[in-house]
Parts: C-alpha cells; structure tokens; sequence
C-alpha cells in the first residue's frame, strides 16, 4: 500500500542570500514532516523530498507560491515507505557541479537545449540523424539507459565538460540529451551549444517523466535515483535487464553500495553474491576492518568517518579560553 509520496524537482532561478534561504528552508522542511536532500545555490534549488501526501501538498503549495519558483515542474511518486531518513538542506555553489572553471559562463535560463516532451522524444529518438545522449555517471547508465544511446566514461557529471571533444563526430547531427529529471541536461545542452554543436535538444523533466507519460518505451533496465530506493522501474511497455553481477556475470538489476565505507562503490550485484560477499565489491573489501553491516539492501544512510582526535583537540582549545580564565572571573 502507497501511503507516502516522493517528489523530485528542481528550478534554475537565482537566489539572494542562497545561504540563509538553506537554513530557513530547512526549518520548513521539518515543519512538514519531510525527509529528503536539497540543494541550495545562488543558481536555484534541486531536491528529492519524501512524506506524507499532505505534507507533500503543503510543500508544493508553498514553493510554487514563491514567484522564484513559480515555474517547478515535481515528479510525483507514490511509495509505500520513506525515500530518506533524515532531511537535509545545504548550500552549495552550484545545484549541478559543472566542473567549468567559471560556471556563470553558461546559464540555463538564458540558453540551453530545445526541451522536449516525452512523446516528441519517443517521435524523434530513433531518427537517422539523432544521437540520442546520455549525460549521467558510469554508475547510473550501467543499470539503465535508452536503447543505442551514446554513454560516457564519467564518474560524476563534472567531468562532462572534458568529455564535449569526444562528441566533435556528431556535430552534424540533432543530439538528444537526457538525464533522471533533468537537471543535468539544462548544463549539458547549454555547454554544447556553447561549444558549437547548432541542434541540441533535451528530454524535459529526464527519464522519469518519460516513464510517467511515455511508458519508458525503449528505456532498458532500471532508472537510477538518489534515494533509498536506489532504482526505479520506468519501463511499462518493454521492459529488458541490462546490467550484470560485478561478481558473477548473472543478469542482476539490484545495484548497492560496496559495505567497505573507504570504497563505497556504486555496483550491480545479484543477491546471491551479496550475502556470500556481504556486500561488498571484493575480497579485499570484505576484510576491511570498518566494513558496515550488510542486510540485504547495500544501502547505508551515511558513511561512518573516523574520530580525528588531533582535529577535535584544536577545536576545544580554539573554542574553549584555558581552565584559569573562566576561574579568574
């Protein structure tokens, strides 16, 4: 049974005092009862927040009635249980790191790609002269990706930048970009017109809109999402499993997180494989001596950093005056 909601959204429009706009937003967050992870920037805001139907209706409400934000576009999942544990609002200088040295060099709101419609997507992708274009992290288009598309060797998207020579052979083309939810393409379309690729297009509102309002038609394996639930089903029409065990090579669509914290790595592990390598990605992960707790999931809310005492000793006696001042008074 649905008895909580799941929304993802994000709206580029600039953001006076973006730093203590995270604070105060947070604070509204909780007042909510949400759970989930925002971005803030003097560029926008980029979220995944989970609740109640409810709360998630206030929240909408409040955001759109914000002229700032009039224009966001949310992503409405019904899930059965939280996406998040804990809620979380921080600022950061960009709500997508480009990886550009100057990032005010491209600016979505004045140029980026021709957006699409999931239908008009459908329409065109498959067209001779179309390059369809994932702009995601290994990690997230080795579970899924639309059929025949062009990937990239990234790690995380700001490296995308260096990857724009590679693509100089389809110049001559309509290029196709699309991401989760579409933030990453308002950057990526915008870097490539900048670099002089003329006919540049986006799937507006990424994969999972697609799969809403287009059936995810041609979309193969899992989508990749930033929460709990790690991976969504976006394929209605026909559905197919791409990705494989790291381990054993058995078509696996489960991907975890390696339980070795120093590691951490983004994989596709059958279950089988997880409970013998209690998941982690190696032998030599299994053995590490702060391997977390596998149950099952590969999921692990947060990474467990080691206590730097010298750090903390600095601190107390940076904050704290000498035993003898606080006497003396």
């Amino acid at each position: 049974m649905n008895t909580y909601q799941t929304l993802l959204y994000y709206c580029y429009s600039p953001i006076e005092n973006a730093e203590e706009f995270a604070a105060q937003h947070l604070e509204f967050c909780k007042s909510l009862n949400l759970v989930g992870r925002i971005i803030v920037a003097d560029e926008g805001l980029n979220g995944t927040v989970s609740g109640s139907p409810d709360s998630c209706k206030q929240y909408m409400e409040a955001v759109h009635a914000d002229p700032r934000f009039a224009k966001t576009e949310f992503k409405i999942d019904d899930v059965s249980e939280l996406s998040f544990i804990k809620m979380h609002c921080r600022y950061k200088p960009e709500i997508v790191h480009s990886g550009l040295r100057d990032p005010k060099s491209i600016d979505p709101n004045r140029e980026t790609g021709k957006h699409l419609e999931p239908q008009e997507f459908l329409a065109m992708k498959d067209q001779e002269d179309v390059v369809v274009l994932d702009v995601r992290s290994n990690y997230e288009h080795s579970v899924g990706r639309f059929k025949n598309a062009v990937t990239l060797d990234i790690e995380n998207f700001r490296e995308f930048p260096e990857k724009v020579k590679e693509l100089a052979q389809y110049k001559g083309k309509k290029i196709l970009t699309y991401c989760t939810g579409g933030i990453k393409c308002e950057k990526a379309s915008a870097l490539l017109l900048k670099e002089g690729f003329e006919d540049v297009y986006q799937l507006h509102g990424g994969i999972i809109k697609y799969g809403k309002e287009a059936g995810g038609e041609d979309f193969e394996g899992k989508c990749y999402v930033f929460d709990n639930r790690v991976t969504v089903e976006v394929n209605s029409v026909n559905p197919s499993v791409v990705s494989t065990c790291k381990n054993c090579g058995k078509v696996s669509s489960k991907m975890i997180n390696c339980a070795n914290p120093d590691c951490n790595e983004h994989f596709t592990q059958c279950d089988e494989c997880g409970w013998e390598m209690q998941g982690c990605c190696s032998t030599i992960c299994t053995e590490h001596p702060r391997k977390r707790l596998y149950d099952g999931t590969g999921y692990y809310v947060k990474v467990p950093q080691p206590v730097n005492l010298e750090k903390i000793s600095k601190r107390k006696h940076k904050n704290f005056p000498p035993k003898e001042q606080i006497t003396a008074h």
